[in-house]
């Protein structure tokens, strides 16, 4: 847990009074799918969900797959991975490619004018079609057994995640393929020794999307938004079960 994280913060916050844009990050709008209560307190009161432990592993998996992507792009030659896999495209060359890859400090952006919130996500890579077509890229990694695949029902977020890059690089005016990848790395376990080396199967897996859903999520955000009322929780909230189980114990005095 961070030293920093106070529970409580004051900066910002979604005001229903101010003309200027509320950013909201393609995290948020999961978290909004997932749970409005939680997300209603977060970017209007102030209390976000407490923040979990980094994965260093899977961040330094990306930072040495866009290295490795980096290079054929410097090129603009097709990556093995892409010709075997019979995509034919090349990473995409852009002068903003580093800021659209930086969720924190940039990222692909997009100012809704109906609700006047900021959309913007951090992207992994982009691949481009002879014919200027692009192709959102999104780098997974994991390590297990089993082949890995994009079908299990928590990875529903995933699709949502490419969709809405879809969307803001579409209304940014870029020709959008539908057709989108996961570079998906798959560690292997079943070495007979570690030798301080760690093995990856990489599979790059299509996926068709569509962004049309997330116009009407919009909207539906800016309304819990300016809401005097805080809404109901999601469904199968994790969080929101704690808070109730730590509320029902402290009505029996119990701290």
């Amino acid at each position: 847990m961070s030293k920093y994280y106070t529970g409580r913060r004051t900066k910002n916050l979604f005001d229903p009074q101010s003309k200027a844009p509320f950013k909201l990050s393609r995290t948020k709008i999961e978290l909004f799918i997932n749970c409005p209560r939680c997300f209603y307190l977060d970017r209007r009161l102030g209390v976000g969900q407490p923040p979990g432990y980094p994965f260093a592993l899977n961040s330094a998996v990306d930072k040495l797959l866009k290295k490795e992507f980096d290079f054929y792009r410097e090129r603009q030659r097709v990556h093995p991975l892409m010709e075997a896999n019979g995509i034919k495209a090349v990473p995409f060359k852009h002068e903003k490619m580093d800021y659209w890859r930086d969720a924190l400090r940039g990222g692909i952006e997009y100012l809704h004018p109906p609700t006047n919130l900021l959309l913007c996500g951090g992207i992994d890579d982009l691949w481009v079609a002879p014919s200027g077509e692009l192709f959102i890229v999104d780098y997974k990694s994991t390590a297990k057994e089993e082949e890995v695949n994009i079908d299990a029902d928590w990875q529903i977020s995933y699709k949502r995640q490419m969709e809405i890059y879809q969307w803001l690089f579409r209304r940014n005016g870029f020709n959008v393929s539908p057709t989108s990848y996961f570079v998906y790395c798959n560690g292997l376990t079943d070495k007979e020794s570690f030798e301080a080396r760690l093995d990856f199967d990489i599979k790059i897996i299509p996926y068709l999307g569509d962004d049309s859903w997330l116009e009407a999520k919009i909207v539906q955000m800016h309304k819990c938004l300016i809401s005097t009322e805080v809404p109901d929780c999601g469904a199968d909230c994790d969080y929101c079960r704690y808070r109730k189980a730590i509320s029902e114990v402290s009505k029996q005095s119990f701290c």
